[in-house]
């Protein structure tokens, strides 16, 4: 989703027309804390932070972060994972539980995510 955000900024037009469509933007916690790393360590982080905060008040736009539900949904993936033996990172694995936690549609342009067959995404081809 972080490259997503990305693509997005950048008038991807997959990622426009997604996001453009969307009735709601929900974005993991993990996502932000992405991008806000990569902020920091770049060069333009405050241009980016500011088109960022313009990004999260349109009352389309929330912050979704894990609770306890999230856990039983994490620990599920895990185990499929585990018994595939396909690793991800551990913020997608936060991400797609976040995501099929809320009954939501995935944009990513990441391969990782390709792993999870069973969430829901937009075709990014």
């Amino acid at each position: 989703m972080t490259f997503a955000y990305i693509a997005f900024c950048k008038n991807n037009s997959i990622a426009v027309d997604a996001i453009q469509k969307a009735d709601e933007i929900l974005l993991p916690l993990m996502v932000i804390a992405e991008l806000r790393a990569g902020f920091a360590v770049g060069r333009k982080g405050e241009e980016n932070e500011v088109i960022l905060q313009r990004f999260l008040i349109s009352p389309r736009a929330s912050i979704a972060s894990p609770d306890e539900s999230t856990s039983f949904v994490y620990a599920q993936l895990f185990r499929y994972l585990r018994r595939k033996g396909t690793p991800v990172p551990i913020n997608d694995l936060w991400i797609v539980s976040i995501t099929l936690q809320n009954d939501a549609t995935l944009l990513t342009f990441d391969q990782h995510f390709q792993s999870f067959p069973q969430i829901p995404r937009w075709t990014t081809t």
